[in-house]
């Protein structure tokens, strides 16, 4: 078994208030739920308006599968024209 992480460091534009950014996040949560079938959380920053930290986690029997399913949705967090991302990291356990 493999547990495979996926972290963001986001600028979140055009928010101006703190419901604005859990509209922008929720939006991006469920969509990577529905799509990628991961668990996201916001795991950083919650007080900030324009910024988050996003972690996405994925099980998996084999790294590779695990590995594709988080670049995937590197890929769609960088494409969603919501956030824009600061840093990001990739563990495997």
């Amino acid at each position: 078994m493999v547990v495979g992480f996926a972290t963001w460091e986001l600028h979140v534009q055009g928010c101006q208030s703190l419901k604005d950014k859990r509209r922008v996040l929720k939006s991006l949560k469920d969509r990577l739920h529905q799509k990628f079938n991961v668990s996201v959380a916001e795991t950083a920053h919650q007080d900030l308006w324009q910024r988050a930290e996003l972690t996405c986690a994925v099980v998996s029997t084999d790294r590779r599968h695990a590995q594709e399913v988080l670049s995937s949705a590197d890929r769609l967090v960088s494409e969603s024209g919501l956030v824009r991302i600061i840093d990001s990291t990739t563990d495997f356990l």
